[in-house]
């Protein structure tokens, strides 16, 4: 599978997995809670959040966590962008966000303003489309994850 990572395509070397059969090999996202239930020491882990789980509930795990998965089930669900600037801003996350769920292009933008710098596009998407919506404005104005300054003071 593709995602975009750091404004490019790149083939996604992570496998989700549900905790369900044999744990595959190589780096995996899981659930919280799986993360909570197993033991990963000596492995490459991400987390993947959920909607109604604050990033606070893991920030004493934020040190063994190689990426942060933020669910977004529908569209219109926009926890997920406050969770990813409370990484940031709050708990100075610097490793992999990714978005994941219902990603589309027309929120890829905003999401990145928030903190995201993956994302794992909705099926049915054309990624080569969703990378362009990091063009889509040439000025910020406000100060957000990606940018200190309001424009009226750079």
């Amino acid at each position: 599978m593709k995602i975009i990572k750091d404004k490019a395509i790149i083939e996604d070397t992570w496998v989700h997995y549900s905790g369900e059969g044999d744990l595959p090999g190589g780096k995996i996202i899981v659930s919280l809670e799986v993360w909570q239930g197993t033991d990963f020491s000596g492995r490459t882990v991400g987390l993947q959040l959920e909607p109604d789980q604050h990033p606070k509930d893991i920030r004493n795990d934020l040190d063994k966590l190689e990426l942060i998965a933020i669910n977004f089930p529908t569209f219109n669900d926009g926890r997920g962008y406050s969770y990813a600037k409370i990484l940031r801003d709050r708990f100075g996350y610097t490793k992999e966000i990714r978005a994941v769920g219902d990603v589309m292009r027309d929120q890829i933008f905003y999401m990145q303003r928030c903190g995201f710098n993956a994302y794992e596009v909705k099926v049915g998407r054309d990624i080569n489309v969703a990378l362009e919506a990091f063009e889509d404005f040439s000025v910020k104005y406000q100060v957000s994850t990606d940018e200190d300054l309001p424009l009226y003071r750079r």
